[in-house]
C-alpha cells in the first residue's frame, strides 16, 4: 500500500502556535498536515478532489498530531465517530507509521471550526480515502525529526538510528530515548520536506491493511483496541444524550405535521399545569426551502424531559397551512400513481449513445418493468438532540453532529452572534445515516437556550420526532425498458428516473436530479450495449429531501440490477454470465461521448471507473458463494452489484421461502474492492452493517404520506430487521488490490443488497418483487 508523495498536501510545524484549545503543551511537538490544493497542477486538478467537496478547504492545518514530554501522542481528529471507527481507524494511520505505542495513543474530538480544521463534513465516505495520505505524511515527518533530534543529541549521523515502537535507537550502540524525551527538542527543527518524506514499507506497518479478528471462521491476529470501544460497553462513553453540564433545562417541540406549515395559534393553559413544566414558547420556522433551518413549532421546556413530552402532549394547537397547501395533499399512493403515469413518456435526456428506436424495432423481444422505492427515515438509534448554554454573546453546543461547522455557521446566523463566539463540541453519535449532517435540532436548542441565559436547556427528539420530520431519503420511481435480439443479447436500453432532488431543500423545486445525483449510478450504466438512452423526467418533492446512506445509489442500483436479472430470465441465460455479458470488455467509463460525469468530487482521471473492477468483485462473490450450485426447492441464490463512492461491490443472497411464505435468508456472500485498506476490521464490519440495514430497506423500510402527514412514527410500524431477519452467515471477501487510489467504505456495500435478495427471492419462488419494501408480497 504506497502513498503518492507528491500529492499537494503541506506540512507544518505548528509547536508554537496555539491552535489546539488546552491541549499544546510547552514541550510538545506539534505537526499539522493540510491539503493545499492552490499548488495542484492544473486548472482541471482544483476541479475536482476536495476542492469539489461542500465548504471547500482551507489554507491553514487540518489535523493536528501532538507529542507530549510524558510520550502521549495526541491525534485531533476532526471526523465525527458516529459507529464506524474513524477515530480508531485514523489513530492506527498515525500511530503505526509514527511508531506509537498503541497504549499511549489518544484521541481528542476537534470543535467546529473550520478555520483550523478544514472541512469536517463527515459524509460520502471519504474520512479515510481523503486522510489515510495526509496522516501519513505528518506521521512519517513528525517521526524523521524525533530520528533528527535523537542524532542531534548524540552526535551521530541521522542514517544510524531509527525510530522503533516509541523511542529512537542508534543501531551500533543500541543506545535508546523514548519519544517523549525528543518531542521538546524536536520542536526546533524544520519539517521534511515532502521529498524527503520516507514512508515504511508494507512490511514495517504493525497495523494497517492487517486483517484481525475472526474472518469467515478463521481466526487471525490480535488487534489494538478501539478507542472508544471500552467505553462503550462500559457505558462511559458520551453520546449526545449523555451531556452532562450541570443544572439545566430540558426541552421538546410540537412541530407542524404538514412540510411547510406555520403556527396559527397555540393554547398553553393545560400544559403548563403539567408538574414540571417551566415555559411554553413559539419556535420559528423558516418555510420552504428549509436548508438546515428549523420546522418551527411550539417548545415546551420543563425540568425533566418526561414533563416537556407530557406538556406538549396537552398543547392545543391550530396549524396555518398556507403555501404549503400544496404538501397538505401529499398522498404517497396517488403521487406514486403520477410518477409511474408520467415515466411512460419521455423526460430529459441525460444520455444518448446508439439509434434506441431502430434497436427497439429490430427486437426480437421486449422487456420492460416498472420499480418503485419508499421514502424511508435515516432512523439512528439516537434520536437528535443537541445542548446549548448561551452566556450573552457566546454560545456552546454539545450534539451528536456529523457537520460541526455547518452546525457553527447556521446557530451563530440564528443567534446574530459572531461565528467565532459559538463553540460546537462534537459528542459520539448514536448512528448518523447522513440525518445528523443537517444540523435543524442545534438551531432549535439554540432558539430555546437564548430565553435562558445562562441555563443550558437540552432538545430532545423523540423516535415519534425523529420519524415524522426527518430529511427523508427520496422517493423513486425507475422504469425501464429494453430489446434482446435473437440470441438474448439486449441490444437496446431505455431507463427514466424519476425522483425528488436533495436541492429543493436550498432552492426552488428544481424536479429534476441534478449532477450529483445523476451521477450516483444513473449516468455512469456501466453496461455495453449498442443503444442507450437515460431519461429523467420530472418530480417534485413535498417533504424534505435529504441524504441517507448511500444517497440515490440506492433506487438506481435497486432498478438498474433487478431489471438486468429480468433479462437474463428472458433470454434463458445464467444471470452471473448475463451481467458479465452485459458489462463487455473491460474498459473505463463513462465514454468520452458522454462527457463530464460528477465523480463523488474525484478526478476522474485518478478514480476511473473501471468494468474490469466490477466484474473482478462480481466473479469473487459468486465463486466464494459457489453460484450454480444445485438447491433444493423453495431455495434460491440471488446476485447484483454496483460502483458507488469510487469502490466496487457485489452481493450474493442464498434463501429459502417456504410454503407460508416465510424467507430464511441462509448465508451473504459480499465481495468489496475498495482499493488499499487501511483496517480491514472495520471494513467488514461495514460490509456486514450495510447487508443487515440493506434487508431492512428491501424487507421493511417505508415512510407513507397521507394528507401531508408522516404515517409511520415509531418501531412498531416503522420496522427494523430483527435477528429472524438477519442472513444465518455473512460473510466478507475483500478484494487485494493495493496498487490504485482508496475508495469508499461506509456507503458502497449497501445499494446492492436490496436487488440481490429480491432477485434471489425471485430465483426461489418465481415470485417478481417489483415495489418495495417486500413486506407481505411474499404471502399473498
Amino acid at each position: 500500500m504506497t502513498v503518492d508523495t507528491k500529492d499537494p498536501v503541506l506540512l507544518a510545524n505548528v509547536s508554537r502556535r496555539r491552535f489546539m484549545l488546552g491541549v499544546a503543551g510547552g514541550s510538545a511537538l506539534v505537526l499539522a498536515a493540510r491539503w493545499d490544493w492552490a499548488h495542484a497542477n492544473t486548472e482541471e486538478e482544483q476541479k475536482y478532489g476536495a476542492a469539489g467537496m461542500p465548504g471547500g478547504w482551507t489554507d491553514d492545518p487540518n489535523v493536528f498530531i501532538q507529542i507530549d514530554a510524558d510520550g502521549t501522542v495526541t491525534l485531533v481528529n476532526h471526523r465525527s465517530e458516529m459507529g464506524q471507527g474513524i477515530r480508531t481507524s485514523v489513530a492506527m494511520v498515525m500511530a503505526d507509521e509514527l511508531g506509537a505505542n498503541w497504549d499511549q495513543v489518544k484521541v481528542q474530538q476537534a470543535v467546529g471550526d473550520h478555520s483550523r480544521y478544514g472541512n469536517q463534513n463527515t459524509d460520502g465516505s471519504r474520512s479515510m480515502r481523503h486522510w489515510y495520505g495526509p496522516l501519513r505524511r505528518a506521521a512519517a515527518a513528525a517521526r524523521q525529526m524525533l530520528e533528527q533530534s535523537a542524532a542531534n543529541q548524540w552526535l551521530v549521523p541521522v542514517e544510524e538510528v531509527r525510530a522503533g515502537v516509541h523511542e529512537v535507537v542508534h543501531e551500533p550502540s543500541g543506545r535508546t530515548l523514548g519519544f517523549g524525551e525528543l518531542a521538546e527538542a524536536a520542536r526546533g527543527l524544520e519539517v521534511p520536506d515532502h521529498t524527503s518524506l520516507k514512508l515504511k514499507s508494507d512490511g514495517d506497518l504493525r497495523f494497517l491493511g492487517k486483517e484481525t479478528g475472526i474472518i469467515n471462521g478463521e481466526l487471525k491476529s490480535a488487534f489494538p483496541k478501539a478507542i472508544d470501544g471500552e467505553d462503550i460497553v462500559s457505558g462511559k462513553a458520551v453520546f449526545g444524550a449523555d451531556v452532562d453540564v450541570g443544572d439545566r433545562l430540558y426541552a421538546v417541540i410540537a412541530r407542524p405535521p404538514v412540510y411547510g406549515a406555520t403556527l396559527k395559534n397555540f393554547d398553553d393553559a393545560a400544559a403548563l399545569k403539567v408538574p414540571g413544566v417551566k415555559k411554553v414558547m413559539s419556535i420559528e420556522g423558516t418555510g420552504q426551502p428549509a436548508a438546515f433551518k428549523p420546522l418551527g413549532g411550539v417548545a415546551v421546556v420543563a425540568t425533566n424531559t418526561w414533563a416537556a413530552i407530557k406538556g406538549r402532549e396537552a398543547l392545543s394547537i391550530d396549524w396555518d397551512n398556507g403555501p404549503a397547501e400544496d404538501n397538505s395533499a401529499y398522498t404517497s399512493g396517488s403521487y406514486r400513481e403520477a410518477l409511474e403515469k408520467r415515466s411512460q413518456s419521455p423526460g430529459k435526456v441525460i444520455r444518448e449513445e446508439g439509434d434506441l428506436a431502430k434497436a427497439m424495432e429490430s427486437a426480437a423481444q421486449k422487456v420492460s418493468a416498472t420499480y418503485y422505492m419508499p421514502h424511508m427515515a435515516q432512523a439512528p438509534m439516537e434520536p437528535p438532540n443537541a445542548t446549548v448554554r448561551i452566556e450573552k454573546d457566546r454560545a456552546e453546543v454539545w450534539a451528536p453532529v456529523q457537520n460541526p461547522e455547518a452546525t457553527r455557521n447556521t446557530v451563530a446566523e440564528r443567534l446574530g452572534f459572531d461565528p467565532a463566539n459559538v463553540i460546537v463540541n462534537v459528542t459520539l453519535l448514536g448512528g448518523g445515516f447522513g440525518r445528523k449532517s443537517k444540523p435543524d435540532f442545534a438551531i432549535e436548542a439554540a432558539s430555546i437556550a437564548q430565553t435562558f441565559e445562562g441555563q443550558p436547556v437540552t432538545l430532545q427528539w423523540t423516535r415519534e420526532d425523529d420519524l415524522q420530520h426527518s430529511y427523508f431519503h427520496t422517493v423513486s420511481v425507475d422504469h425501464l425498458e429494453a430489446g434482446l435480439d435473437e440470441n438474448g443479447k439486449t441490444i437496446g436500453w431505455l431507463h427514466r428516473s424519476l425522483s425528488p432532488s436533495i436541492s429543493s431543500l436550498f432552492a426552488p423545486d428544481p424536479e429534476h436530479k441534478v449532477d450529483f445525483e445523476l451521477g450516483m449510478g444513473l449516468n455512469t450504466t456501466p453496461f455495453n450495449i449498442p443503444a442507450l438512452q437515460l431519461e429523467n423526467p420530472p418530480a417534485s418533492a413535498h417533504v424534505r429531501i435529504g441524504w441517507f446512506r448511500a444517497v440515490y445509489n440506492l433506487p438506481h442500483a435497486w432498478a438498474i440490477q433487478s431489471f438486468a436479472h429480468e433479462l437474463s430470465v428472458a433470454a434463458g441465460r445464467d444471470h452471473r454470465d448475463y451481467l458479465l455479458e452485459l458489462l463487455g470488455e473491460d474498459r473505463k467509463i463513462p465514454n468520452p461521448s458522454v462527457g463530464d460525469t460528477w465523480n463523488y468530487g474525484e478526478d476522474p482521471d485518478i478514480y476511473t471507473i473501471n468494468t474490469g473492477r466490477m466484474r473482478g468483485v462480481i466473479e469473487r462473490a459468486t465463486d466464494e458463494a459457489r453460484w450454480g450450485k444445485e438447491l433444493p426447492k423453495g431455495r434460491g441464490m440471488g446476485l447484483a452489484f454496483h460502483h458507488s463512492f469510487v469502490s466496487y461491490t457485489a452481493v450474493v443472497f442464498d434463501v429459502e421461502v417456504d410454503d407460508a411464505g416465510e424467507l430464511i435468508i441462509h448465508r451473504a456472500d459480499i465481495a468489496f474492492d475498495c482499493g488499499p485498506q487501511a483496517n480491514p476490521e472495520r471494513i467488514r464490519s461495514q460490509m456486514e452493517g450495510a447487508c443487515v440495514m440493506g434487508i431492512g430497506i428491501a424487507l421493511q423500510n417505508e415512510i407513507s404520506f397521507q394528507d401531508g402527514v408522516a404515517q409511520q412514527s415509531n418501531f412498531d410500524r416503522y420496522l427494523l430487521p430483527r435477528m429472524t431477519e438477519a442472513p444465518r452467515e455473512v460473510r466478507v471477501h475483500l478484494v487485494d488490490n493495493p496498487d490504485v487510489p482508496m475508495g469508499g467504505v461506509g456507503e458502497p456495500g449497501l445499494p446492492p443488497v436490496a436487488p440481490a435478495l429480491v432477485n434471489a427471492i425471485y430465483a426461489a419462488t418465481g415470485k417478481r418483487i417489483r415495489s418495495l419494501p417486500v413486506g407481505d408480497q411474499l404471502k399473498a
